[in-house]
């Protein structure tokens, strides 16, 4: 990913944490015409854990009808994590000429895929998905009899990606003057919605070293 210095997000924890806000992702391998990718809610672990190793390992499954499974095992392979983004209009700057641009932040993990037909992996995952997505009051696996999970686990594969690299574009106007910056805040938080007001405060958190000098 092209990632000027000043986009750079080299905070490895802020990095997964964004993951983990932002956890249903893309799953990207082949190249070419086999290239092909898959939208899919992925689970974290973080380096220095038992299955994290050493720069973190992301998990998820996918359907073994999934043509993506054919050439997967063993395969590089990208996930891209998309974060809070949106437009912004030049005349929210103090300062012209300008053009529009896009704000965003992104992260995207490399690593190598290993495959797993394995009952307990698979019940792990969609266990550890459930529960962060339904709370402690929700469905749980748990609830269901062992037959059904049977039923499910076969039409499965879970992936397991120990990632090599993971890198984060925060592309926040950091190159802009603060006026600018301010500028583009306040116009975010005076259109609202839920994608504008978490870029805001993005943009918000990016610029407090900049307030400070």
């Amino acid at each position: 990913m092209y990632i000027p210095a000043h986009f750079a997000q080299p905070d490895r924890d802020a990095l997964f944490d964004m993951v983990e806000a932002h956890a249903f992702g893309l799953l990207i391998s082949g190249s070419g015409a086999d290239m092909i990718a898959s939208h899919v809610p992925f689970l974290v672990e973080r380096p220095g854990t038992a299955r994290g190793g050493d720069h973190g390992t992301l998990l998820c499954h996918l359907a073994a009808a999934n043509n993506q499974l054919a050439a997967l095992d063993g395969r590089a392979v990208l996930c891209i994590f998309q974060g809070p983004h949106g437009y912004v209009s030049p005349n929210w700057y103090a300062k012209k000429p300008a053009v529009p641009t896009w704000n965003y932040m992104v992260v995207h993990g490399y690593g190598q895929a290993r495959i797993s037909r394995d009952p307990a992996v698979l019940r792990s995952i969609v266990d550890r998905l459930s529960r962060i997505y339904e709370g402690p009051d929700g469905w749980a696996l748990d609830d269901e009899p062992e037959s059904f999970f049977s039923g499910l686990a076969r039409g499965i594969v879970a992936v397991e990606i120990p990632l090599t690299r993971l890198e984060g574009k925060y592309k926040l106007s950091q190159n802009r003057p603060l006026a600018d910056i301010d500028g583009v805040i306040a116009n975010l938080r005076r259109l609202g919605g839920e994608a504008n007001l978490a870029l805001a405060d993005a943009m918000d958190a990016a610029a407090q070293k900049k307030r400070e000098t």
